[in-house]
């Protein structure tokens, strides 16, 4: 201690040269002079550390195993950094750790060995360190592809990437390193969005692009990528930091999108989008626009009550509650819409519920009908004309020849409709070759197979006319299971049913055997079970019953079709006569005809009951005593 109080001058001249912290302890571990540096550093006023212990200015969590190394280090002599290989730390005066680092130097001076240490505050530099290791660690594991360019090198190559951008383009590091990013668009370069791109790194400036890139396996993928220049002290570009995000499949949402927007903007029919509460129109198309004569600043104001003059608000919520309530999924109605200019035009409506996000809408879609409904009128105008020329030529009771010509006249559409489509179907049926086709020409086979059964019914229809205008009808009286023929009638009804339709089969039949000609009382309950099937509805029930009375046997059948007229009902088995409301349908109009003679002419009956658009029985009554009729 002496020795440093009698060198005072010299060690404060040469200590306070550095701006290092200095230190100097003899062998005791005691501090025997300190520099200004080290005072700072610690916190202690000048000399406040002589005579101090060295463990004065170590935390104590570090004490025991301090000695030890001081030992050793004395033991071996040399210079060396202090606690080589770990973190150091200092402990300030008013307790506040730090890191440090400190150079060890032994000396010995008159006798004695001294230390000195040379200290250094990396408290900065450690934070610095630890910033810069966060930072790393970031970039390394951000799902955004990240990457750096060198701009002070020749082609602006990438220096640095991250893993997501190895994931994102399916090249590993090594391959990616030093090279121009621009190997990304192989052939696809002439994009704008990459002269854009080049362009801002030619500029030293800030861009964002998307633009295509190919994965090293070929694949596609849609690149948003914003870059950003980094300057130095001088303002130059020395780097660019460039961060990949794959917005793919938000790319090809939006070109769905655009696909399905083109294909609503640009539909002939009127489309329209509503609100399922307030009613009005949040979208139409400009077919709408078009066929109603209004632009849109105008239909945006509207409901569909605004365009359908056959409706007020109560009757088209009244029509649309099945839809509001979640009943039905889609309904389906003609009305008429009107026009700016007042005019209207007929339509037919296909209203179904959706939702956009979490709106619940209607979507309409709807035809112009005008020609359909111009072609119906000239129709039932032509049926009309020729079922009066008909009526006409019964009344004035002309040569067969001619009532068949004029019968062949009426009904000649009843015949191009099953050829034609017989036609289409044998045209289609040579287009599918392949074995995975056959479920289609299954499908078409069938549909040729049905219309040439129709088209068999309608000449058995005109043979039975002939036969029974001539008399060369011949009866064949035998015995058969009531059962037998129903089932047959049934089976063959089944491939007609429409959608939702069933048969409900009579009960108590088993054991019920009649005497009649059975291809005559198969004609007749297939004739009724048919008419059943054609003039109702999808979703209805036909219901067969038998009863046996006393001397006879009945069989109903029950429909909840779309019935007959009343005042037209006492001309319902005149032959070719047909009911105003089944025109459309296709038919003959000599069925019932055909089946009410046969029965008679075998002392049987046929009657009904029906309610227009509830439905129709037929009642067959033949007897259960039947003798052999004579020939007709």
């Amino acid at each position: 201690m002496q020795v440093f109080e009698k060198n005072s001058e010299m060690f404060t001249l040469l200590s306070e040269g550095v701006s290092e912290g200095i230190i100097v302890v003899n062998e005791k571990q005691i501090i025997v002079a300190t520099n200004s540096a080290a005072n700072e550093m610690f916190g202690y006023d000048m000399d406040e550390l002589i005579n101090q212990p060295l463990n004065t200015l170590i935390p104590v969590k570090f004490h025991h195993g301090h000695g030890g190394h001081f030992k050793n280090f004395l033991q071996r002599g040399e210079k060396r950094k202090m606690a080589e290989g770990r973190e150091l730390f200092g402990l300030r005066k008013n307790g506040e750790e730090f890191p440090i680092e400190a150079g060890l130097n032994p000396f010995h001076l008159q006798g004695a060995t001294y230390i000195m240490a040379l200290i250094m505050d990396v408290s900065v530099r450690k934070a610095i360190e630890k910033d810069l290791n966060l930072r790393s660690k970031a970039l390394s594991s951000a799902i955004n592809g990240i990457t750096i360019t060198d701009a002070k090198q020749k082609d602006n190559p990438v220096i640095y990437l991250n893993a997501a951008f190895e994931n994102l383009t399916g090249y590993p590091k090594e391959e990616i390193l030093n090279k121009n990013l621009r190997f990304l668009q192989r052939q696809d370069n002439d994009q704008q969005g990459v002269k854009d791109l080049h362009k801002a790194v030619r500029d030293g400036k800030s861009c964002e692009v998307e633009i295509r890139n190919y994965k090293k396996d070929g694949t596609l993928w849609w690149n948003k990528i914003s870059i950003t220049p980094i300057k130095d002290s001088n303002d130059e570009v020395t780097h660019f930091v460039g961060i990949q995000n794959n917005v793919t499949d938000r790319i090809e949402a939006e070109e769905e999108r655009n696909h399905w927007n083109r294909i609503f903007e640009e539909s002939l029919n009127e489309i329209y989008i509503i609100d399922a509460k307030t009613l009005k129109f949040l979208r139409t198309n400009q077919g709408a626009q078009n066929n109603l004569g209004y632009n849109w600043d105008e239909l945006q104001k509207f409901t569909p009550v605004d365009i359908k003059p056959e409706y007020n608000e109560v009757t088209f919520k009244k029509l649309i509650l099945p839809l509001r309530s979640g009943k039905e999924e889609k309904i389906t109605f003609e009305t008429v819409h009107l026009r700016k200019d007042g005019s209207t035009y007929p339509v037919e409506v296909h209203l179904q519920s959706s939702y956009i996000e979490h709106q619940k809408v209607l979507v309409a879609i709807v035809l112009d009908i005008t020609d359909r409904k111009d072609y119906t009128e000239k129709l039932e105008r032509t049926v009309e004309e020729r079922t009066q020329q008909l009526r006409q030529a019964l009344e004035k009771e002309k040569e067969l020849n001619e009532l068949k010509t004029r019968f062949l006249s009426l009904v000649s559409h009843e015949f191009k409709t099953p050829l034609s489509s017989i036609l289409t179907s044998t045209t289609l049926l040579s287009k599918y070759t392949e074995s995975e086709q056959q479920p289609k020409r299954d499908k078409h086979i069938t549909t040729v197979r049905n219309k040439v059964k129709q088209l068999d019914n309608i000449l058995n229809d005109f043979l039975s006319i002939e036969r029974l205008e001539t008399g060369k009808v011949k009866y064949n009286l035998e015995q058969f299971p009531l059962s037998k023929v129903v089932n047959q009638v049934i089976y063959d009804a089944n491939l007609l049913l429409k959608s939702g339709q069933k048969i409900n089969y009579p009960e108590g039949i088993d054991d019920v055997v009649i005497t009649f000609d059975e291809k005559i009382f198969e004609l007749v309950l297939s004739n009724l079970v048919h008419n059943a099937i054609k003039y109702s509805p999808e979703n209805t029930t036909i219901n067969l019953e038998v009863l046996k009375n006393n001397g006879s046997l009945q069989l109903m059948v029950k429909d909840q079709g779309i019935g007959i007229p009343e005042t037209e009902q006492k001309f319902i088995f005149n032959r070719y006569f047909r009911a105003n409301n089944a025109l459309l349908n296709q038919g003959t109009g000599i069925g019932l005809n055909i089946v009410k003679q046969h029965l008679e002419n075998m002392g049987g009956n046929i009657s009904f009951t029906s309610q227009e658009n509830t439905g129709s029985t037929f009642i067959v009554e033949i007897p259960t005593n039947l003798e052999e009729p004579k020939d007709r």
